[in-house]
């Protein structure tokens, strides 16, 4: 199992209704949602934040950073 999971929630994030964890059966999955979440994120959001993901064992933790 692989989780995709939020580091923190920013208000932009919470304002956006988006779950803050998602279980997969395999990587691949995992992968393509953290990377499609990162992508929404860092296009749609207000700009304050960078969103970035790192893999830590069976998880991909979607950072936040100040931009």
């Amino acid at each position: 199992m692989f989780t995709v999971k939020m580091e923190k929630e920013c208000g932009c994030f919470k304002r956006s209704g988006m779950e803050s964890t998602k279980t997969f059966e395999n990587k691949d999955d995992a992968m393509i949602e953290a990377n499609a979440w990162a992508e929404e994120m860092n296009e749609t959001f207000c700009q304050k934040h960078n969103f970035a993901i790192v893999e830590e064992g069976n998880e991909l933790i979607i950072k936040v950073e100040m931009n």
